[in-house]
């Protein structure tokens, strides 16, 4: 059994956006992390491993310094990690994106009791897109938003949070599952075997020719050209003003709370 978490490096949005003139996000200038809901995806993944023992293999589409974040994972306890990485693949939207990771997965082969997990959505375009197309492209059920993920045979029980409250879903594998983060769930630290390890184990690299000979890798549904989606703009929203934090708990500061909300008309 193996479970492939797909994952992505995303710009860190808690420090200096980056836009080029052409309203393109400049991410050669910018720090960047992994994504949030996809480490908690892999968080889920190895609680599975160390119930179960199965192979978890961290996969990721993008340039090479990418590895950086592959090795990071495989250190958190990622059993071995793939980059898809070309030239080719450059420009992808999630329609072409979901196509070159669903192309990469078939490479690897999915077995009928694999799992593919992966986060809700990535911080810096918000789509929540990409998992579902993966699903749709390798034919398999999916469920999404996902807190937890119990697995007993070839049967996966997985606690889907909603607005209102959350369902329980079954389903057998194979399948693909969308993970989110929350408060209660936080991602396991790196260990100082594991960043040995991290190091000492290869990774593989997917590029155009590994994979053209995939039905799903064709020219027309890949890259610039494959992707139907163009970003009209993207800006540093302006910065808000300061807050005003006011002392106490006591009802002089309750009526000078409710004194400055009167004055700017908010009550």
């Amino acid at each position: 059994m193996r479970i492939f978490v797909c994952v992505k490096q995303v710009p860190d949005t808690s420090g200096t956006v980056a836009v080029n003139e052409d309203g393109t996000l400049n991410r050669a200038s910018m720090e960047t992390i992994i994504n949030p809901d996809d480490l908690i995806a892999m968080e889920q993944a190895l609680q599975i491993k160390d119930e179960t023992g199965c192979q978890v293999t961290a996969v990721t589409m993008g340039p090479p310094p990418a590895e950086g974040m592959l090795r990071e994972l495989v250190a958190m306890g990622a059993d071995d990690a793939i980059l898809i990485s070309g030239r080719e693949f450059g420009g992808s939207d999630t329609f072409a994106t979901s196509q070159i990771i669903a192309a990469g997965i078939t490479h690897v082969g999915l077995q009928e009791d694999d799992m593919v997990f992966c986060g809700r959505q990535a911080i810096d375009g918000d789509t929540a897109q990409v998992g579902p197309q993966i699903a749709e492209k390798l034919g398999l059920p999916q469920i999404s938003y996902a807190s937890e993920i119990t697995k007993e045979g070839n049967e996966v029980t997985v606690k889907r949070m909603l607005e209102d409250g959350y369902m329980m879903i079954k389903t057998k594998t194979p399948c693909l599952i969308t993970c989110i983060s929350d408060q209660d769930k936080k991602a396991r630290y790196m260990s100082l075997a594991g960043i040995k390890h991290s190091y000492e184990s290869p990774y593989q690299i997917f590029d155009f020719e590994e994979l053209k000979d995939e039905p799903l890798i064709q020219p027309d549904k890949i890259g610039l050209k494959g992707s139907p989606t163009n970003i009209f703009k993207s800006f540093t929203p302006p910065q808000k003003g300061i807050g005003e934090m006011l002392e106490g708990a006591d009802m002089k500061t309750a009526e000078t709370l409710a004194a400055k909300l009167l004055e700017k008309h908010a009550i």
